[in-house]
């Protein structure tokens, strides 16, 4: 497995996020700049004219019908003549564009990068902006036939019960956990959507179907929104910070376009001839070798260069914090077992045995992840990196006005990015 030479460290030295909510009534350029302000207002010996690049994230042209968004923000931003450049990968857009960034200043052609992403998605309704996002399937093959991802993700979630024992009300107790620890984050939309009321396993369940096994209640929401982070070499970081956060790995992963090219894979069945030992022994063996439809096996390539680079070896043990690109709560318990956290087969058993709530064995989604905070898709990873900054300073009782979902004692946080029916994910390992 081939393992990036770093030539300089990476920090995180501060970051901001602009309210997640639909809609907002801002310009793109007007949140991100909401954004940056929190950022610089953080950091207060950094200045605009310290930063020498900019990456910038958002996923589609269409919602606001505008080309080439980042030039604008950059101007907005006042850096211009600064260099600017878009980075788009569906979901993991915005972990993308971290990548960007911390290639840059890792490679010494930058010493103070900005990473922002934004996403703008109330301009239209519900049934357009899902047609807009099912842009990113395959237009000559899935479109036409009336693909959509809540049906991918559907199909996926059935293979992955049949499979492995998975429940409803196994999805419903992520849902549940991501959408409650959304109430005490002022950012995020869930609580205006609901009248910051908790939920239960049985209002999961009883929420509009959609596609089975999913309901409105087992997905993410559309949101508008922007976050930024701010990149620098380890040569400055400290002139901005005593408390850098170091990106320690940092992994993408790709697989098949469509799902239905996995099964019977060469490309799987090579990288995976192990693969009979990933499942346990009372599951269901595949037919076709890991990941075929019911695991994501981008993930777990992007996960095991993060874990390389960074010197994790055992997951669930190393890491206090974690950030999940949770599009469905069924994707969540999914990724539990492409990070490795446990055997294929074996996710459902974190969530029954309360192991990824933030007082247990590792912390998944205490910003209320997609379900809870939003999906701004643009912004999304980046804004989680932003949780998991402040998680790692112990900044969110004074962020989130409320310690609940602070994990005390964080060192080691993991970043997650998805995008399509799990076409390209990637991982980052931060470390105080």
């Amino acid at each position: 497995m081939f393992v990036p030479n770093i030539m300089r460290n990476v920090a995180i030295i501060t970051g901001g996020i602009s309210r997640y909510a639909r809609p907002r009534n801002e310009n793109q350029e007007e949140m991100v700049a909401e954004a940056f302000k929190e950022a610089l207002d953080d950091c207060p010996n950094l200045t605009i004219r310290d930063i020498d690049n900019h990456v910038c994230s958002y996923f589609s042209d269409h919602f606001e019908q505008q080309l080439a968004m980042a030039w604008i923000i950059n101007d907005y931003l006042g850096l211009t003549p600064k260099p600017v450049f878009r980075v788009e990968d569906g979901g993991a857009g915005p972990l993308a564009a971290i990548r960007a960034g911390f290639a840059l200043v890792a490679s010494g052609l930058s010493e103070v990068c900005l990473v922002t992403g934004v996403e703008k998605q109330g301009e239209v309704g519900t049934a357009k902006a899902n047609e807009f996002i099912a842009l990113a399937s395959d237009t000559d093959f899935e479109f036409p036939a009336g693909g959509y991802y809540t049906g991918y993700y559907a199909a996926m979630a059935a293979r992955h019960m049949y499979l492995y024992g998975d429940t409803e009300e196994d999805f419903a107790l992520i849902a549940v956990k991501n959408k409650n620890y959304a109430l005490d984050n002022p950012y995020a939309q869930w609580p205006q959507e609901n009248g910051g009321k908790e939920i239960t396993v049985d209002d999961v369940l009883n929420s509009r179907l959609l596609a089975w096994p999913l309901k409105t209640m087992d997905c993410c929401l559309l949101t508008e929104g922007a976050s930024c982070i701010v990149l620098a070499s380890e040569d400055v970081a400290r002139n901005y910070t005593d408390e850098p956060v170091w990106i320690a790995g940092i992994g993408l992963g790709t697989d098949f376009m469509r799902p239905g090219d996995r099964p019977d894979s060469p490309t799987w069945a090579a990288i995976n001839r192990d693969s009979k030992k990933l499942y346990p022994d009372y599951a269901i063996r595949p037919r076709e070798p890991y990941p075929e439809i019911s695991n994501f096996g981008a993930c777990r390539v992007a996960a095991k260069t993060a874990y390389k680079m960074a010197g994790i070896v055992d997951p669930l043990k190393e890491i206090d914090v974690i950030e999940i690109h949770d599009a469905y709560d069924s994707s969540e318990l999914q990724t539990y077992e492409d990070l490795m956290l446990c055997n294929v087969g074996e996710g459902k058993n974190l969530i029954r045995e309360g192991q990824v709530y933030v007082d247990s064995e590792v912390a998944v989604n205490p910003s209320g992840g997609l379900e809870g905070m939003g999906h701004p898709v643009g912004s999304t990873a980046i804004g989680q990196c932003v949780e998991l900054l402040w998680q790692l300073k112990q900044m969110i009782p004074e962020k989130h006005f409320s310690s609940k979902t602070q994990v005390d004692g964080a060192e080691t946080a993991l970043l997650h990015s998805h995008a399509g029916t799990g076409t390209a994910i990637a991982v980052a390992i931060l470390m105080r």
